[in-house]
């Protein structure tokens, strides 16, 4: 049987915690990390009602959005519905698992699933983050440089956008001494040896550098190592928040209106009207995305879906593009579905489900 820890590697590699934002509470949240899994529910928010579902069904583990711990606790009394969660999943050995902002910045996470629900093509990040890739420098004898090449990619390095296995290299000359203490694989003690090196240059995500660091020193031939480390504030094109894309054909405004009712399942929706301008490129957000407006305009966006707009922060459109509310919990329900698909393509020997619980805490009346 797999354990918890396996499950939630996975899903760090889908959306690494160092991706998340600092307020945010994402990982695992109750439970033993070494237990066994024995199903798994997947659901937007973990409220009671979820975790009598996942009784129901055989499920120890639940995997939602939304942290159900998300401020602090000073106490478990079962005074408020966090706490009597949290009570009941200890009390039932339920461990309860959030993906969150980190899976809202990285693409193919929350907003790749609404932008594919509507059929936008050209997908790329509305907002890349800086400050997420470093770089690695190191020295190795020509006749190891493909082993070492081979190790580095398989632990992540040199993967650039579309391309992967991507390095850099210059042939020179490496210099030294070994003392006689050293066990040199190239050389003798106390005596000035050469070797004809390739200098190496790879790119890898930060969040990686363990990884990598162990690789590098698993494969390269040397007793000691010689390498640089730089922090780069490169953007990194496969993490940030929003996903930009475009419609297939031009809209009308209330064609557009229709269409994305139909495709997200809508009851209603609140915007702005842009009136006789036609939408064919379009951004999306889930939750609350209104502070992109204006990155969304510098880039020519005719319409931002996204959830949680405040009355003043409709103005913030200008008549520039559509602002489209269509709700936080609608813009983030289909986040089950990463989950669920995730999760269920690596591990086949325990039930993966959808949760069919409604948790949105908002009702709509026409």
């Amino acid at each position: 049987m797999a354990k918890m820890h396996e499950v939630t590697a996975l899903l760090e590699q889908l959306a690494p915690l160092r991706y998340q934002e600092s307020y945010d509470n994402a990982g695992l949240q109750t439970g033993d990390a070494n237990a066994e899994v024995k199903g798994v529910l997947v659901t937007l928010d973990c409220t009671e009602a979820v975790l009598d579902e996942a009784l129901e069904n055989g499920c120890n583990l639940v995997v939602a959005h939304h942290p159900v711990i998300f401020k602090g606790l000073k106490q478990l009394t079962g005074n408020s519905y966090v706490e009597r969660t949290i009570i009941k999943a200890i009390q039932h050995n339920i461990a309860i698992y959030a993906s969150h902002t980190n899976l809202d910045n990285v693409l193919h996470g929350v907003n790749t699933k609404i932008a594919d629900k509507l059929g936008l093509q050209q997908q790329r990040i509305l907002v890349t983050k800086p400050s997420t890739l470093m770089q690695l420098v190191t020295f190795v004898p020509v006749e190891n440089t493909e082993e070492v090449l081979a190790a580095l990619h398989k632990a992540g390095a040199g993967n650039i956008g579309e391309y992967s296995c991507c390095s850099f290299s210059i042939t020179g000359t490496g210099r030294f001494t070994p003392s006689a203490q050293a066990d040199p694989t190239i050389g003798r003690a106390n005596q000035p040896e050469q070797v004809q090196e390739n200098r190496l240059e790879l790119l890898f995500p930060a969040y990686l550098q363990g990884k990598i660091m162990a690789a590098l020193k698993q494969a390269h031939p040397y007793e000691e190592v010689a390498h640089y480390l730089y922090n780069l504030e490169n953007q990194n094109q496969e993490v940030g928040i929003g996903v930009i894309g475009e419609l297939d054909e031009e809209f009308t405004e209330g064609k557009f209106l229709a269409y994305l009712k139909d495709k997200m399942g809508l009851q209603g929706l609140r915007y702005t009207s842009i009136g006789s301008k036609k939408v064919k490129r379009v951004a999306v957000c889930g939750g609350a995305g209104s502070f992109l407006v204006k990155d969304a305009i510098r880039q020519g966006v005719d319409a931002l879906v996204t959830g949680d707009v405040k009355y003043h922060e409709f103005f913030d459109a200008e008549g520039r593009l559509m602002i489209a509310d269509i709700g936080h919990y609608e813009s983030e329900v289909y986040t089950k579905e990463i989950f669920y698909d995730t999760i269920s393509k690596t591990f086949p020997n325990f039930a993966v489900l959808i949760s069919e619980v409604n948790t949105n805490p908002v009702r709509y009346t026409f």
